[in-house]
């Protein structure tokens, strides 16, 4: 007769084969999430891959296209411009772009020619004060006397201080301490290190209002950005509204043209910040991968199918002639894009 195991060790061997099988169960459902899990980042990481190889690519194709807008062109290509009037490269003033070469779907282009910013390197004592008095107002007097010391302060070559200016002495005593330039600035974001600016500055873009790079303070309105217009004098929005409307199918050609739409009171006042012929060798590219509204958003207050990007890969190039290479000046991946008006419609002078 076999000896049967008492009752009580039935029952353990049961609940032991119970927890058992509840553990492998865990075990393998953690698992196969696990598994899931990294498929997922591994699908997310090859997009997001593809993505960043399309975005390279229009880049480079960008800088192609820069350097064919500088080959000899044949005459009939010249008889075809004389019939629509229009300059070329007024087309880089930040619209969206459809490239000679073939674009990935789904990838924008713009392209802002640094014409159309105001140079933080070139301009002088009286032109910063006139942008002062159209940010603060004429009323600020004191105010903008003490950020034109500083301001000199900062770009001169010594480190004496001028009466109301600031030098290492003042920048030495800050909780996190810096010495001045005594020089040229050597980025746009260093206006906000000068003593006073960033209260001033600190709601601007400055790398969509400011350049470095060009040759002289003159402004391009055909190319200028929304944030550069907003800070020259005689300018508002109404007017800027306007600027911008045409351009679409027209260009400034001298100070006549911009005379039909600026008053002459404003027109005193923006005249010594303009050349509307002048163009530069210096460009900002942008490239992204468009996300329209309903795409990830859900604001109401986004049109469905616009685009809602607010940062693209940018890089500050220079072209010299079509057959050198792109010099690249600086590269950031995640440049907050310049204002796109709501009023513009980009399916004009795109090629």
């Amino acid at each position: 007769m076999k000896n049967r195991k008492p009752k009580h060790l039935q029952g353990s061997v049961i609940v032991v084969t119970l927890w058992t099988i509840i553990l492998l169960t865990i075990l393998v459902t953690v698992i196969a999430g696990q598994i899931r899990l990294s498929a997922k980042v591994a699908f997310f990481h090859q997009e997001e891959l593809g993505d960043w190889a399309n975005v390279i690519s229009a880049v480079n194709q960008s800088e192609m296209e820069l350097m064919l807008e500088r080959m000899p062109r044949p005459p009939e290509t010249l008889d075809d411009l004389n019939v629509i009037n229009r300059n070329p490269l007024f087309k880089y003033n930040g619209q969206e772009l459809i490239l000679n070469y073939p674009q990935t779907e789904g990838i924008t282009v713009r392209i802002y020619d640094h014409s159309g910013k105001i140079n933080l390197r070139e301009i002088g004592r009286p032109r910063m004060r006139a942008l002062l008095e159209k940010k603060l107002g004429e009323e600020a007097d004191d105010q903008i006397d003490e950020l034109i010391a500083s301001w000199g302060d900062w770009v001169d070559l010594n480190d004496n201080a001028g009466i109301d200016g600031a030098e290492t002495d003042y920048y030495e005593n800050l909780d996190a301490p810096y010495i001045p330039r005594n020089g040229k600035i050597e980025s746009v974001e260093e206006i906000l290190h000068i003593r006073g600016f960033e209260e001033v500055f600190a709601d601007i873009d400055l790398d969509a209002a400011f350049t470095l790079y060009t040759d002289d303070e003159l402004v391009n309105l055909n190319l200028a950005t929304v944030e550069a217009m907003r800070l020259l004098p005689g300018l508002d929005d109404e007017l800027i509204e306007e600027i911008l409307a045409f351009r679409q199918n027209n260009e400034f050609r001298g100070n006549g043209d911009v005379a039909q739409i600026v008053p002459a009171e404003n027109m005193a006042e923006l005249r010594p910040w303009m050349n509307s012929r002048r163009t530069s060798s210096f460009y900002t590219i942008m490239a992204y991968k468009k996300l329209a509204a309903g795409d990830n958003t859900f604001s109401a207050d986004v049109e469905p199918g616009s685009d809602v990007t607010t940062t693209a890969f940018a890089e500050i190039v220079q072209i010299s002639t079509f057959t050198d290479k792109a010099k690249i000046l600086k590269i950031n991946p995640y440049q907050k894009i310049p204002i796109r008006p709501a009023f513009i419609q980009e399916d004009e002078f795109l090629e």
